[in-house]
Parts: structure tokens; C-alpha cells; sequence
């Protein structure tokens, strides 16, 4: 893993992240058109106007092959999102979903941030384990029906 790099995220990488999310989410939870535009959307506005010093994404790559991301997003004045947290599969079982997770975290304290919260979806197990192994919390779940299937939203939090 120690050819990992965990880079800025750049403008040029929004259209893969876009057809990761869509194709990936597609094929493992069945989700349907829907989703690949409002990671267009999430995307979009970053680039437009997010604060650099309080958000940031981040690309892991090796060898110029983009593997995963995640991005860190003012929700309030004391709160940083969590968003668009992916690992291609080839990427999975090494340790990177635990290095993306810890980095996030660490600027979003160097950011000023006192807690952190995410949305996610109960059949992400893996995800939710980690986030559980480094201290997040689950606040609430619930059944949706979302991007064409039934779904358990979960809700989770962290005080950093």
C-alpha cells in the first residue's frame, strides 16, 4: 500500500468519479439512473464554490489509476460532512478505506470542526464497520426508497 497515494482531488476527476458512483452503485446495490447526477450535482458545487481551507477532497491513486475517494464538506459552522467515500474493488481489503477515513478526519479537525456526520446506506457493511472501529456513532436509521430500491438510510456522527 505504500504505493498509494492520497492526492488532491481535481476538477478532471469529477467525470470518473461520476461513472464510478453510477456504474459501481448499479451493479452492487441496483441503484438506478438517478444516482450518477446528484454525485454530478455534490461534484459541481465543490468545484464552484467550496472553501479550501475548511473542505477539501481526495483522490487515492497508484501508478496514475484512481482508486477511491473522499471528501470533507462544511454542514455547519462546527460540523464537516462526510461525502462521496469510494473504493473501487480492486482497492478493497487493503487498508485504504481506513487511511482515506483517518485522513478525512484529521483535517477536518485541523479545520476547526468539532464533530463530523455522514449519511449512508445500512448495506455498506464494510463501511460502517470501519466507521464504527474508529469511533463513530450510528444516531439513526430508517427505511427510504431511494435511486429505485428500498433502502435502510443510515445516519451517523462523531465527536471530534
Amino acid at each position: 500500500m505504500d504505493d498509494i497515494v492520497l492526492r488532491p482531488f481535481r476538477p478532471d476527476d469529477a467525470p470518473w468519479l461520476v461513472e464510478r458512483h453510477g456504474t459501481l452503485y448499479a451493479q452492487d446495490e441496483g441503484f438506478d439512473h438517478t444516482f450518477g447526477p446528484l454525485v454530478a450535482r455534490i461534484l459541481d458545487e465543490f468545484i464552484a464554490d467550496h472553501d479550501p481551507k475548511r473542505e477539501q477532497g481526495w483522490i487515492a491513486e497508484r501508478a496514475g489509476e484512481r482508486l477511491g475517494s473522499i471528501f470533507c464538506v462544511a454542514l455547519g459552522e462546527n460540523t464537516a460532512k462526510l461525502r462521496l467515500f469510494l473504493l473501487v474493488p480492486e482497492a478493497r481489503g487493503l487498508g485504504l478505506g481506513r487511511r482515506l477515513l483517518v485522513a478525512c478526519m484529521r483535517f477536518a479537525r485541523q479545520a476547526g470542526y468539532r464533530e463530523m456526520a455522514l449519511w449512508t446506506h445500512e448495506s455498506h457493511r464494510a463501511a460502517c464497520a470501519l466507521y464504527r472501529a474508529n469511533g463513530w456513532q450510528l444516531m439513526e436509521s430508517k427505511p427510504v426508497h431511494s435511486f429505485g430500491v428500498d433502502l435502510v438510510e443510515q445516519s451517523w456522527k462523531i465527536q471530534l
